[in-house]
């Protein structure tokens, strides 16, 4: 009777272990991703030494090696926790709301603050500069931002499409197209550093376009 007492308690005691070295271990994660990306963005790839790394995140090289055991891997690890926070950040859309133009707008808000952020435009900088060197860098970045965004917008157009709210035989290329209407040429210059820092009533102006046009082409043929 007193073992078969002691055991769930034993039992519990080291499933709260694991819990807490779980928690501990993510915490160290990103905590080591945070240290690399204030390097990765200062030095690039090349410049980069795990050791400044280490430095940068307050870990030992050892530790450093613990979570990811080359540069390489852990550059791919930034990228992609940069892209997927992103696109869970921004496409985050309700299926069933039947406000099209109202959830286009509240994306293309969204969607283009975020772009604009002189941050966001150094990391894409940063893996295009590695890209050629190691072109799964490009393939894990994109896979994980614009193809998740994409995908996400494409069910949400899907189901309009669905309920006669939209026409469209291509969801997919229409959620191509409303992005690239959002931001229409605004990457290219931002990624050259060319013109006026972005403003909010820019960014008003691009998504109201944007709507506009993109409900002129895949709104119903009777609206």
């Amino acid at each position: 009777m007193v073992s078969g007492v002691r055991a769930p308690s034993a039992s519990l005691g080291e499933g709260a272990a694991r819990g807490e070295r779980t928690s501990s271990e993510t915490d160290k994660r990103r905590q080591i991703l945070e240290g690399a990306r204030t390097v990765f963005l200062a030095s690039g790839f090349d410049g980069a030494s795990m050791g400044e790394i280490a430095r940068a995140a307050g870990v030992s090289k050892g530790t450093l090696y613990v979570y990811f055991d080359s540069k390489e891997r852990l550059f791919e690890a930034l990228t992609i926790a940069e892209r997927q926070g992103l696109a869970e950040a921004l496409f985050h859309l309700d299926a069933d709301d039947p406000d099209v133009a109202g959830v286009l707008t509240r994306l293309g808000h969204s969607y283009l603050t975020e772009l604009a952020r002189p941050d966001h435009v150094a990391v894409i900088r940063m893996v295009i500069g590695a890209t050629e060197k190691f072109p799964r860098f490009g393939q894990a970045f994109y896979e994980a931002g614009p193809v998740q965004g994409v995908t996400r917008l494409t069910t949400y157009l899907t189901r309009q499409v669905g309920a006669g709210r939209l026409v469209a035989a291509d969801p997919e290329l229409a959620a191509l197209h409303f992005l690239h209407l959002c931001q229409a040429g605004l990457l290219t210059r931002l990624l050259f550093a060319v013109g006026e820092a972005v403003t909010a009533e820019d960014i008003t102006h691009r998504v109201d376009e944007a709507v506009r046009v993109f409900l002129a082409g895949y709104g119903p043929e009777d609206r």
